[in-house]
Protein backbone atom coordinates (compact mmCIF):
# COMPACT_ATOMS: atom_id res chain seq x y z
CA UNK A 1 0.00 0.00 0.00
CA UNK A 2 2.73 2.45 0.97
CA UNK A 3 4.80 1.52 -2.09
CA UNK A 4 1.81 2.06 -4.38
CA UNK A 5 1.07 5.44 -2.79
CA UNK A 6 4.71 6.54 -3.17
CA UNK A 7 4.69 5.38 -6.80
CA UNK A 8 1.53 7.36 -7.47
CA UNK A 9 2.93 10.57 -5.94
CA UNK A 10 6.14 10.11 -7.94
CA UNK A 11 4.10 9.77 -11.14
CA UNK A 12 2.28 13.10 -10.63
CA UNK A 13 5.30 15.04 -9.35
CA UNK A 14 5.75 17.20 -12.46
CA UNK A 15 2.09 18.14 -12.48
CA UNK A 16 2.19 18.86 -8.77
CA UNK A 17 5.30 21.04 -9.14
CA UNK A 18 3.56 23.10 -11.84
CA UNK A 19 0.44 23.33 -9.67
CA UNK A 20 2.64 24.40 -6.77
CA UNK A 21 4.36 27.12 -8.86
CA UNK A 22 0.98 28.46 -9.99
CA UNK A 23 -0.22 28.31 -6.40
CA UNK A 24 2.80 30.13 -4.96
CA UNK A 25 2.64 32.85 -7.61
CA UNK A 26 -1.12 33.08 -7.04
CA UNK A 27 -0.45 33.36 -3.31
CA UNK A 28 1.91 36.29 -3.87
CA UNK A 29 -0.63 37.96 -6.16
CA UNK A 30 -3.39 37.32 -3.62
CA UNK A 31 -1.40 38.65 -0.66
CA UNK A 32 -0.13 41.66 -2.63
CA UNK A 33 -3.65 42.62 -3.69
CA UNK A 34 -5.05 42.03 -0.19
CA UNK A 35 -2.32 44.18 1.37
CA UNK A 36 -2.84 46.86 -1.28
CA UNK A 37 -6.59 47.05 -0.71
CA UNK A 38 -6.38 46.91 3.10
CA UNK A 39 -3.16 48.73 3.95
CA UNK A 40 -2.82 51.21 1.09
CA UNK A 41 -6.46 51.91 0.26
CA UNK A 42 -7.75 51.28 3.81
CA UNK A 43 -10.51 48.87 2.79
CA UNK A 44 -12.14 46.28 5.05
CA UNK A 45 -10.24 42.92 4.84
CA UNK A 46 -13.34 40.82 4.22
CA UNK A 47 -14.53 43.14 1.44
CA UNK A 48 -11.02 43.34 -0.01
CA UNK A 49 -10.97 39.57 -0.25
CA UNK A 50 -13.94 39.78 -2.63
CA UNK A 51 -11.94 41.87 -5.11
CA UNK A 52 -8.71 39.92 -4.81
CA UNK A 53 -10.46 36.61 -5.38
CA UNK A 54 -11.89 37.69 -8.74
CA UNK A 55 -8.40 38.40 -10.08
CA UNK A 56 -6.81 35.31 -8.55
CA UNK A 57 -9.59 33.00 -9.79
CA UNK A 58 -9.00 33.94 -13.42
CA UNK A 59 -5.23 33.73 -12.97
CA UNK A 60 -5.29 30.29 -11.31
CA UNK A 61 -7.89 28.77 -13.64
CA UNK A 62 -6.02 29.77 -16.77
CA UNK A 63 -2.54 28.72 -15.67
CA UNK A 64 -3.67 25.45 -14.09
CA UNK A 65 -5.81 24.48 -17.08
CA UNK A 66 -3.26 25.12 -19.79
CA UNK A 67 0.05 24.67 -18.00
CA UNK A 68 -0.26 22.52 -14.85
CA UNK A 69 -2.80 20.02 -16.15
CA UNK A 70 -2.16 20.57 -19.90
CA UNK A 71 -5.85 20.39 -20.66
CA UNK A 72 -7.00 21.61 -24.08
CA UNK A 73 -10.64 20.56 -23.92
CA UNK A 74 -13.36 23.15 -24.24
CA UNK A 75 -13.57 24.85 -20.87
CA UNK A 76 -17.36 25.10 -20.40
CA UNK A 77 -17.75 22.13 -18.00
CA UNK A 78 -14.42 22.87 -16.38
CA UNK A 79 -15.41 26.45 -15.68
CA UNK A 80 -18.60 25.29 -13.97
CA UNK A 81 -16.70 22.76 -11.86
CA UNK A 82 -13.95 25.25 -11.13
CA UNK A 83 -16.50 27.86 -10.05
CA UNK A 84 -18.24 25.34 -7.76
CA UNK A 85 -14.92 24.54 -6.09
CA UNK A 86 -13.92 28.21 -6.07
CA UNK A 87 -17.30 29.10 -4.58
CA UNK A 88 -16.77 26.64 -1.75
CA UNK A 89 -13.20 27.91 -1.19
CA UNK A 90 -14.43 31.50 -1.37
CA UNK A 91 -17.15 31.02 1.24
CA UNK A 92 -14.70 29.09 3.40
CA UNK A 93 -12.17 31.97 3.05
CA UNK A 94 -14.73 34.64 3.93
CA UNK A 95 -15.92 32.76 7.01
CA UNK A 96 -12.35 32.14 8.20
CA UNK A 97 -11.39 35.80 7.54
CA UNK A 98 -14.44 37.06 9.41
CA UNK A 99 -13.96 34.73 12.38
CA UNK A 100 -10.21 35.00 12.79
CA UNK A 101 -9.63 38.60 11.68
CA UNK A 102 -12.73 40.55 12.55
CA UNK A 103 -13.90 38.54 15.57
CA UNK A 104 -10.63 37.29 17.08
CA UNK A 105 -8.26 40.02 15.85
CA UNK A 106 -5.68 37.93 13.98
CA UNK A 107 -3.69 39.68 11.23
CA UNK A 108 -5.50 39.41 7.87
CA UNK A 109 -2.36 38.42 5.97
CA UNK A 110 -1.62 35.53 8.36
CA UNK A 111 -5.23 34.41 8.21
CA UNK A 112 -5.13 34.44 4.41
CA UNK A 113 -1.88 32.46 4.22
CA UNK A 114 -3.22 29.83 6.62
CA UNK A 115 -6.48 29.56 4.70
CA UNK A 116 -4.69 29.15 1.36
CA UNK A 117 -2.35 26.51 2.82
CA UNK A 118 -5.33 24.50 3.99
CA UNK A 119 -7.18 24.80 0.68
CA UNK A 120 -4.10 23.68 -1.31
CA UNK A 121 -4.33 20.30 0.41
CA UNK A 122 -7.66 19.45 -1.21
CA UNK A 123 -7.50 21.55 -4.40
CA UNK A 124 -4.77 19.58 -6.24
CA UNK A 125 -6.77 16.37 -6.18
CA UNK A 126 -10.05 18.07 -7.00
CA UNK A 127 -8.44 19.89 -9.93
CA UNK A 128 -6.78 16.74 -11.24
CA UNK A 129 -9.68 14.33 -10.89
CA UNK A 130 -12.73 16.54 -11.17
CA UNK A 131 -12.18 20.00 -12.67
CA UNK A 132 -9.59 19.26 -15.37
CA UNK A 133 -10.28 15.54 -15.74
CA UNK A 134 -9.59 14.51 -19.31
CA UNK A 135 -12.40 12.50 -20.86
CA UNK A 136 -11.38 9.18 -22.33
CA UNK A 137 -13.20 8.47 -25.55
Amino acid sequence: MLKRTAKYFWSVREQFIKYFVVGISGLFLDIFLLAFFTRVLGQNPTLSLIFTQLVVLVYNFSLNKYWSFANRELPHRQIVRYLVLAGFNYIFSLIVMYVFNESLGFDEILVRIATIALMVSWNFFLYKYWVYKIKKY
